[in-house]
């Protein structure tokens, strides 16, 4: 096997180990009552409470959603939000993968909720530890220093 064929492999394993660690913490959060779910939301939390904010995932499916400049607008000021508050920030692509995993957290009532934010708290009383938000919070770091500073992952459907 050649030295590209073992980093490719290395790079498509680490992406699926991070994946997986997004929806541990993301279902973990979710139990404790830990997650903000919405765009307007999201900025309203940030507003009021920027340090009890551990992660930001903004999430796209389609051509649609990177076309609707409204939302990318806002996308924008979140990312400068979060990277000015040092508040690590993933992007994923697959809403509906989210709203699995957040166990139909997609939906209010009969709506369709807005799952293109997700924020991820921490109780300032808690010392919540939680070892895939420590793989995540690494993943961020490394993609930081190599000046990826918004990382995208795939949340493959399970």
């Amino acid at each position: 096997m050649t030295f590209e064929e073992l980093s490719g492999n290395y790079s498509i394993e680490r992406m699926d180990s991070v994946s997986k660690a997004v929806e541990e913490v993301l279902r973990s959060a979710l139990l404790q009552g830990c997650i903000t779910v919405g765009v307007y939301e999201a900025a309203k939390s940030l507003n009021v409470d920027p340090d009890n904010v551990v992660l930001c995932i903004l999430a796209t499916d389609d051509d649609d959603d990177v076309k609707d400049v409204a939302l990318q607008i806002h996308f924008t000021l979140i990312q400068a939000f979060c990277c000015e508050n040092d508040i690590n920030i993933l992007r994923v692509n697959n809403t509906r993968r989210l709203a699995h995993i957040l166990g139909g957290a997609g939906k209010h009532g009969s709506e369709q909720m807005d799952l293109h934010c997700i924020l991820v708290t921490v109780p300032r009383a808690s010392a919540w530890k939680n070892p895939a938000l420590g793989k995540v919070n690494r993943f961020c770091r490394e993609c930081r220093c190599t000046d990826q500073w918004v990382p995208c992952i795939n949340l493959p459907e399970r």
